[in-house]
């Protein structure tokens, strides 16, 4: 089509485009991985032109934009594309006028396919909301993050959410195999063949997602632009060189915080500091606050080790310090050392517990009155109500312990804290346990008394 003054665009040269975008599959049959959605019995297998709002959650690289593309184009509908990076309210607007405007005049139907939805906010959300559910579009989205946590529960009430899986190593190494053998769409430079080294870096590298491996293949090959075709073989060492540094996707306020967090704790929980470090490594790599990852660990230090190695919280707080003095990236040895540490400490929930008995007696029971022997009496009127009154000092005791009674009178003899036989928290409850028994002798004689 002619612009305003007849100048018709300029075709697109195919080889100029990324080898990535270039490899994209132009029919669904073509697509590798997903066979969980794809393949006979799967919710988008259908080869009719039925087609409903969705949102495809997936990581980079594991084929949404492609897929879409593709479940339009079988059903025969329009399709049109909005970036939520740079669309806005007015942007969705005229989306959906040119699509009621379609239907109305042709009676074509119309994708919209919106990347990135979970970028846009509630406003843009809720300007989808009426369209798509009359009918007017079939709205797509894709997002790396959690639905649950980045659309809005209106919007997502009418969107099957579908997961795409990162592409496993065997679907890789198909999509790896098609850019070289493919003349047309493949790599520019021909001739081009991989070690079985290099092939494999390539495959592990990608972590599931290959439009990173289709890109570092076009980077690697480049280098071998001025050789004689019989020449034109990758190995490891080129392979290395084009990886460069890889950057962890890590969204700090998004799922792989709270899945990254909690396989740390949970490592840590489980004695096992390999895993409990490289969570940790994850974590920092990624650009989280190394502040957060001192905190969850000083966190856990009481919640799940507390007195079985009081010195885990001692060393957490001395990290918290350290941590702040001096940043990163010095911080990640301080981190990864209490890591360790407190992975391989003795365990135990004991406080933690105790702690949820106590709330849990206290929403019961609300404001019990304190006894009044335990209460100070700084007045003249105190001390005739009893304030005070019977109060036995435990430094005159022997051993400095009295034997007495402290919790409200109404649940006097409950037991909140009971401590395990792990680490130093089993002399505690050796002592607890003496103690204990003081106490029951001691109130047995006063109402003998």
């Amino acid at each position: 089509m002619a612009d305003l003054f007849g100048n018709k665009p300029a075709a697109i040269d195919l080889r100029s485009l990324p080898l990535a975008e270039r490899m994209r599959p132009a029919a669904i049959e073509e697509i590798v991985g997903q066979r969980h959605l794809l393949a006979d019995g799967g919710a988008l297998a259908r080869g009719d032109a039925a087609l409903r709002n969705m949102i495809l959650w997936g990581p980079p690289g594991s084929g949404k934009t492609t897929l879409a593309r593709l479940l339009a184009a079988r059903s025969g509908q329009q399709f049109e594309t909005l970036s939520a990076i740079s669309a806005g309210v007015k942007e969705v607007r005229e989306v959906i006028e040119r699509a009621s405007t379609r239907r109305s005049g042709t009676g074509r139907g119309t994708v919209v396919f919106i990347d990135e939805i979970h970028r846009f906010n509630k406003s843009q959300q809720d300007a989808l909301l009426h369209a798509s559910e009359n009918g007017t579009i079939v709205l797509i989205g894709a997002t790396t993050e959690n639905p649950s946590f980045e659309v809005n529960s209106a919007l997502l009430s009418r969107c099957v959410v579908h997961v795409l899986q990162p592409l496993e190593e065997a679907d890789l190494g198909v999509v790896l195999d098609r850019a070289l053998a493919d003349h047309g769409r493949g790599l520019a430079l021909e001739g081009v063949t991989l070690s079985e080294e290099a092939r494999q870096l390539l495959i592990q590298d990608a972590g599931g997602d290959a439009r990173r491996m289709l890109t570092v293949l076009e980077i690697a090959a480049d280098g071998l632009a001025g050789k004689a075709p019989q020449a034109r073989r990758l190995e490891v060492d080129q392979v290395r060189r084009a990886l460069g540094r890889r950057v962890l996707r890590h969204d700090k306020k998004g799922e792989s915080h709270y899945d990254l967090a909690s396989a740390m704790i949970k490592s840590v929980r489980g004695s096992d500091p390999d895993a409990a470090i490289y969570y940790a490594m994850r974590l920092l790599e990624g650009g989280e606050d190394v502040n957060f990852v001192a905190r969850r660990l000083a966190i856990l230090a009481s919640e799940d080790i507390g007195n079985a190695d009081p010195s885990a919280l001692s060393l957490a707080a001395a990290a918290i310090q350290v941590v702040n003095h001096i940043g990163m990236p010095e911080a990640r040895y301080t981190l990864c050392q209490l890591a360790a540490y407190l992975a391989l400490a003795p365990k135990s929930n004991a406080a933690a517990t105790a702690m949820g008995k106590a709330a849990e007696i206290i929403a019961r029971t609300g404001e019990l009155p304190v006894p009044l022997k335990l209460r100070n009496a700084p007045t003249g009127l105190m001390k005739q109500l009893g304030y005070g009154a019977d109060y036995r000092y435990a430094h005159d005791a022997p051993d400095a312990f009295s034997a007495e009674t402290y919790l409200p009178d109404s649940i006097a003899g409950t037991r909140l804290y009971e401590p395990t036989e792990r680490g130093y928290e089993a002399r505690l409850r050796e002592r607890l346990e003496a103690l204990r028994r003081k106490v029951d002798l001691a109130q047995e004689k006063r109402h003998e008394a």
